[in-house]
């Protein structure tokens, strides 16, 4: 990376905290990209389910919600403020895609949770109900790469709508096809070790 002049976009790739990452926020976190560019990243954390329902505060989306229908929390930032990520099967082609919803990264794109859910219900494939983000200032994600604090990794439309979150982690570093396999075995207290 060094010498690198210009920022190459990871946008839709994961971000996975490496062991060694000390921030609570992010401890064993999954990020997926929503924005990389010169101004800073946007991300959420897919492996952080609340208790809240998404009943509880977007009554006409919780019928389309996937397993769990629960809020996940997105990041440490505005907290107060709600993000859809939806995956569309076939990725909503040039002219398909529908109404009140934004191509990300192939099929995994962002809702327009002010649009009323029926304009979306019949395309969507998945659907997550996200309260805050992930967010870096410019130059601050690709500090942290160099740091070490993140494996970056190609996404898979599931990842969004994992329904076991809490073994997302594990399970995207298992399908690497190179030595971070070995980290998903990493394990949860190494003092235990």
């Amino acid at each position: 990376m060094s010498g690198m002049t210009e920022v190459s976009s990871l946008t839709g790739r994961l971000l996975v905290a490496t062991p060694a990452l000390a921030d609570p926020n992010f401890d064993r976190a999954v990020v997926l990209l929503l924005d990389h560019d010169e101004e800073g990243s946007l991300g959420v954390v897919l492996n952080r389910p609340t208790p809240v329902d998404v009943g509880d505060i977007l009554e006409g989306w919780a019928d389309l919600a996937g397993e769990p229908g629960v809020v996940f929390q997105g990041g440490p930032v505005s907290l107060d403020s709600a993000l859809g990520v939806a995956v569309i099967p076939g990725g909503g082609a040039v002219d398909g895609a529908p109404l009140g919803w934004r191509r990300v990264h192939g099929a995994i794109g962002l809702v327009d949770l002010e649009a009323p859910p029926e304009l979306l219900a019949s395309a969507l494939g998945s659907l997550r109900i996200f309260a805050g983000y992930a967010g870096w200032g410019p130059g601050q994600l690709e500090d942290e790469l160099v740091e070490g604090a993140w494996y970056v990794v190609e996404s898979e439309p599931g990842d969004v709508s994992s329904p076991a979150p809490e073994r997302l982690w594990r399970e995207v570093l298992r399908r690497q096809r190179n030595e971070l396999a070995m980290v998903a075995t990493y394990p949860d207290d190494p003092s235990l070790n």
